[in-house]
């Protein structure tokens, strides 16, 4: 036991000022929030914003101010519904931090003084106990019998034993035993200590962590890269139109305000804005369905990365694991007992129990020891073998040099003390002072214990004498008897075997990076079915070049040892093998690798802040089996993104068509700025959240994952959606000639086109609805949005054709039935020659 300081003064008030004023609070840089602002400058941004508003400011050098305030609304409610949903994802963000720092329990000015952690500054002295959260990283002045939980920093789910140093200490790695430092963010798990700080919020070892954040660059999804370059395409295209439009309308009409004005209707319905809105709102919407499986999704390109994930690397500790300490084998009167829960412990099992309870605190926080008095409570309450009136009256400190620990018990009534011992097992052994013969066997059963990853603690007793006045110096001079060996596990979550099956069915490669020993994850990996033949060691791996690096993770799925650093080389090791990556874990250990990640999972309970920054979704329950429906509907949303994207480039054909022949042909212009905000706000909003509810395919999860660069419109993909838009432009164009034969006024054309056209939108919704050719049997269930889409349109199409108001906004004119009747025949024919052009060209 290490002697703590008699007087100890700590720094003065005044100076512990000056100090927070050089050094800072002690807390990691919080995000920096969009404001309203900032969001409401982006969306102003946008082309198609300040499209609308160059077309009101044409209606109104026109004179038509009626025209000019109804797109000024449409702006206005563009605008608050963005911002809307942009403050809500803000929000959610900001709320999911814990911005309430630890308290800390410090000496200022000779006296105890508890202060918020995120005032302590370098030189504070900090009291420490068990139970607490570190709050800054310090020397140890003084300390006894003192373990912390490192493993949010290391990895390592066993917690590591402190020694007290001195302020000239060198300062030393986080991990291992016998360090005189204790780290930030760590949790004491026994014993206390006295520790001076040495670095506080960023220059500390969680600091540094997060720190290297900014140097690490987040991944950036395929489908986001394919997208913008599918628009940058699209923009030329629209470009060259809309600049051909003007020329011809201008120079042939001579009316260069109505030609600016027909450029913009043009632009409107070809710049391929659409498509990052569809992306946007799939995301949004995703996110949601998403988070009703209790997983927050903080970054929405992870979302449209999940289908495409070809490797998980998950973190052991927490992640699947449960982090906490079970008893899984009891060594006793020479026999070994697997130990069920539910179940009985047989009679030759009870003294190991009751000895071991007895080497742990009363109320213990250590989560060896919390096991122990589980184990005792739910299988010896009742019998003679658990001693809650029995007192400590002096105890054995663990140390360096003796890796076991001793109490002292007075029991009532008993004509002796009885002493009993938990530790290392070669400790144990060598306290009981047993001779080769009988040690060697009992190292041989505790080494296979450890190879199955099991944590083995040996067990002993001993009895003094209740007159005894001065007690034995040290434990070797106690005459101890060996009880047995216990087997502690951290257990595994229990649906995590099934949860890697699953995504073995699905193509994806679970990799388990662990700072454990390799011993211990060859043994869970086992238990998980994860081949464990081979095992890449921290040690092993610093000594391969990248290039070795990447051809040995053609056949390891376990590290073991692993520093953090060497997580973030694993993640861009795989990346370089052209792999798509996801991370999950929830220390401060997995940040830098989360971020680089492609897609970086972190654990809501246990995750600490700054892996939560880091990550794109975050696991509210911790529950890995998530992963699972996470991946899943990321399927789910790239296939029905896909049909999305594909009916959005299809329907924009008979748009572009309607907007051009009428100019071609010296006719009046058809389709005006407002005619195609109602298509943008109502129809196409409308059949982006059509098809981003429809169900998934019934074998999607037993599929491989797509390729990474697997083109979105490539193939027959694309020869069907051109070929289906043409068609639909043919049905537009004759009902378009009809009209004119007929001889109906301008505004009776343009409301015959129109309601052929939401008709024919309508069509091509059905036709893309299946990925297969007949549309039977690839759904699991309807989609519900089927129920609101085809009334709601037709509603507010009814609407426009009927109340005087809205007609004259729209120049529409003609008998409402009568038009409404032309969507039919429009409906139809464009339905059938869909499904015909799918079909053949599918074939």
């Amino acid at each position: 036991m290490n002697a703590t300081p008699t007087s100890l003064q700590g720094l003065s008030t005044e100076e512990a000022k000056s100090r927070l004023k050089r050094s800072g609070y002690n807390e990691l840089t919080p995000p920096h929030p969009r404001r309203l602002w900032n969001i409401t400058a982006e969306v102003m941004h946008e082309p198609m914003f300040l499209l609308l508003i160059a077309a009101g400011v044409i209606y109104l050098l026109l004179g038509d101010v009626s025209d000019a305030a109804m797109l000024l609304g449409f702006v206005i409610l563009i605008i608050t519904m963005t911002v809307f949903q942009a403050q809500k994802s803000e929000r959610v963000l900001e709320a999911l931090r814990d911005l309430s720092s630890p308290r800390a329990l410090v000496i200022r000015d000779g006296k105890r003084q508890r202060i918020a952690g995120r005032e302590v500054v370098p030189g504070d002295l900090l009291l420490l106990t068990e139970g607490d959260r570190v709050a800054a990283d310090a020397v140890l002045l003084s300390c006894n019998d003192l373990f912390a939980d490192e493993s949010m920093l290391t990895g390592e789910s066993a917690p590591v034993r402190k020694q007290a140093g001195n302020t000239d200490s060198s300062a030393q790695e986080p991990g291992g035993d016998d360090q005189p430092f204790v780290y930030a963010g760590t949790v004491l798990v026994q014993g206390a200590g006295i520790g001076q700080v040495t670095a506080t919020g960023r220059a500390s070892a969680i600091g540094q962590i997060g720190k290297s954040l900014e140097d690490t660059q987040s991944g950036t999804s395929p489908l986001r890269i394919q997208t913008g370059q599918l628009v940058r395409r699209l923009a030329i295209i629209a470009i060259a139109l809309c600049a051909t439009l003007v020329l011809i309308y201008g120079y042939t009409r001579g009316h260069w305000l109505n030609a600016l004005l027909a450029g913009i209707s043009l632009a409107m319905s070809t710049l391929p804005e659409e498509f990052p809105v569809i992306l946007s709102v799939f995301m949004s919407l995703g996110a949601w369905r998403i988070s009703r499986h209790n997983v927050l999704t903080r970054r929405l390109d992870a979302i449209e990365t999940l289908g495409a994930t070809t490797v998980l690397c998950t973190d052991k500790t927490g992640t699947l694991t449960e982090n906490r300490m079970v008893i899984r084998k009891l060594y006793g009167s020479g026999q070994m007992l697997d130990v069920h829960d539910p179940g009985e412990l047989p009679e030759p099992w009870h003294e190991l129990v009751e000895f071991g309870i007895l080497a742990s605190e009363k109320d213990p926080f250590d989560p060896m020891e919390r096991a122990l008095h589980e184990l005792g409570n739910r299988t010896l309450s009742g019998s003679e073998h658990l001693h809650h009136e029995w007192e400590i009256i002096h105890e054995y400190s663990l140390s360096p040099e003796m890796l076991a620990m001793s109490h002292v018990w007075q029991g009532s009534g008993e004509p002796h003390h009885l002493v009993a011992a938990k530790g290392a097992p070669e400790a144990i052994i060598d306290l009981c002072h047993l001779p080769p013969d009988q040690a060697q066997p009992l190292e041989k059963i505790a080494a296979e214990m450890a190879d199955e990853g099991l944590r083995v603690l040996g067990v002993a007793r001993a009895k003094l004498p209740i007159e005894s006045i001065n007690w034995p110096n040290i434990q070797h001079d106690i005459e101890f008897s060996f009880v047995g060996l216990l087997g502690l596990q951290d257990p595994l979550r229990p649906d995590v075997a099934n949860t890697i099956l699953q995504c073995r069915d699905a193509g994806i490669r679970v990799v388990m990076v662990t700072g454990d020993h390799a011993r211990t994850a060859q043994a869970i990996a086992r238990e998980l079915g994860l081949p464990a033949e081979q095992v890449l060691t921290g040690a092993e791996l610093n000594t391969l070049s990248d290039h070795d690096l990447r051809a040995s993770l053609r056949d390891v799925q376990v590290f073991a040892r692993i520093v953090p650093q060497q997580k973030l080389r694993l993640v861009e090791a795989f990346k370089a093998n052209g792999e798509i990556v996801a991370m999950t874990g929830d220390g401060v250990n997995d940040a830098p690798a989360l971020k680089a990640a492609h897609i970086g999972v972190a654990m809501g309970k246990r995750g600490t802040d700054v892996a939560r920054e880091a990550a794109s979704l975050v696991l509210l329950g911790d529950d890995f089996a998530s992963m699972v429906a996470t991946v899943r509907l990321g399927r789910r949303i790239y296939d029905n993104l896909r049909r999305a994207m594909s009916y959005t480039l299809s329907v924009h054909i008979p748009i572009v068509g309607m907007a051009l022949l009428p100019v071609l042909l010296g006719e009046p212009l058809l389709l005006l700025p407002a005619h195609i905000m109602f298509l943008e706000l109502i129809i196409g909003p409308a059949c982006s959240i059509f098809f981003e509810a429809e169900a998934e395919e019934a074998n999607i999860m037993q599929r491989p994952p797509r390729s990474a660069d697997e083109a979105l419109f490539s193939g027959w993909r694309l020869a069907v959606s051109l070929s289906q838009g043409v068609a639909a432009l043919a049905v537009m164009a004759a009902i378009y000639a009809w009209s004119l034969l007929n001889s109906y006024d301008e505004n009776t054309v343009r409301a015959l086109v129109f309601c052929a056209m939401v008709a024919g939108n309508l069509a091509l919704v059905l036709c893309n609805r299946s990925a297969g050719t007949s549309g039977q049997g690839t759904k699991s269930q309807q989609n519900p949005a089927l129920k609101w889409i085809v009334p709601g349109t037709v509603t507010a199409l009814v609407f426009v054709l009927s109340i005087p108001v809205l007609r004259e906004l729209f120049h529409f004119s003609g008998n409402a039935p009568f038009l409404l009747s032309i969507g039919l025949p429009a409906a139809v024919g464009t339905w059938l020659m869909g499904a015909l052009i799918k079909r053949l060209i599918s074939r």
